[in-house]
């Protein structure tokens, strides 16, 4: 297991869509293994491969609804959104790969996610609240979208907001 680098704003892989995974492989894991690896580092919630310059629809997400609480971890390749809430709410979000800026951005509520595990096993994820927020924002790296792009309000944060955000 190693660590990547995570590649910043202008980066050109960041706004490409990235390819769709076919070939389920032990190198597969392995960068699996190595993103989350480099989310823990970052520290982060998610990372997209496009943010460590790998143009391949792969996410790893790590989130724990409370502090203290063990975090639910999750790898997904090809990863589609296949339903979501009605219901849509604001929230602030950040990025690893546009360090020092936050931006209020409208996302679904819930959504229920689709795609594969790193050995090539169908999953199915049903999200609600910041869980769903973050796959919907890795998703989106996927299609060369920043949250930047979707954000009503952007600036740089204080200090205490800062440490308000889920890292």
């Amino acid at each position: 297991m190693a660590l990547r680098e995570i590649v910043v704003i202008p980066a050109e892989v960041l706004r490409k869509k990235a390819h769709k995974v076919s070939n389920f492989s032990k190198e597969l894991v392995a960068l699996v293994d190595d993103m989350f690896d480099t989310l823990r580092n970052a520290p982060g919630v998610g990372l997209a491969a496009p943010q460590i310059d790998i143009s391949e629809r792969i996410i790893v997400v790590e989130y724990a609804e409370e502090e203290g609480e063990k975090p639910q971890s999750f790898a997904v390749i090809n990863p589609e959104i296949v339903k979501t809430s009605t219901e849509t709410e604001f929230g602030i979000e950040g990025c690893l790969s546009i360090p020092k800026i936050v931006g209020e951005v409208e996302r679904f509520s819930a959504i229920q996610v689709k795609g594969f595990n790193k050995f090539g096993k169908p999953i199915k994820i049903k999200a609600s609240g910041w869980l769903a927020r973050i796959f919907q924002h890795e998703i989106d790296h996927l299609d060369g979208i920043l949250f930047t792009d979707r954000a009503t309000r952007i600036w740089q944060p204080s200090q205490e907001e800062t440490a308000e955000l889920p890292e």
